[in-house]
C-alpha cells in the first residue's frame, strides 16, 4: 500500500504541468535588449571620435533613433520591470542628443 501511494504520489508530481511566469523578460527579450545596447553603445563610439561629417551624423542620428525604438518596443511589453524603463530613457536621450547634433551641424 505504501509503496502504491508513493508511485502515485510521483506520477502526480511528474505529470502535472508546470506554471510558467509569463511577466518575466523571456531569453529572446533579454538578447534582443543585450543586441541593441551593443549597437546603441558603438554607435555612441563611433560618433566621440573626433571629426565626423554632417551626413555621418545625421546617419548615425536616424540609426540611433531606429535602434532606441525597437529597444523600447521590447522594453513596453514588459512594464513591470523599472530597471528596463530606464535603460529605455537612457536610450532616447542618446536618440534626442544625436538628433541635436545633427540639427546644429545642418544649421552652420
Amino acid at each position: 500500500m505504501r509503496a502504491a501511494s508513493l508511485a502515485l504520489l510521483t506520477l502526480v508530481l511528474v505529470g502535472c504541468p508546470k506554471q510558467v511566469d509569463t511577466t518575466r523578460v523571456a531569453g529572446s527579450d533579454d538578447e534582443q535588449l543585450a543586441t541593441y545596447e551593443a549597437r546603441l553603445e558603438e554607435l555612441r563610439s563611433r560618433g566621440a571620435g573626433g571629426e565626423t561629417s554632417c551626413e555621418d551624423r545625421c546617419t548615425q542620428a536616424t540609426q540611433t533613433c531606429d535602434v532606441t525604438e525597437d529597444f523600447c518596443e521590447v522594453v513596453a511589453r514588459h512594464p513591470d520591470r523599472t530597471d528596463l524603463t530606464r535603460r529605455c530613457v537612457q536610450a532616447q536621450e542618446s536618440c534626442a542628443e544625436t538628433t541635436d547634433g545633427c540639427t546644429r551641424c545642418r544649421a552652420r
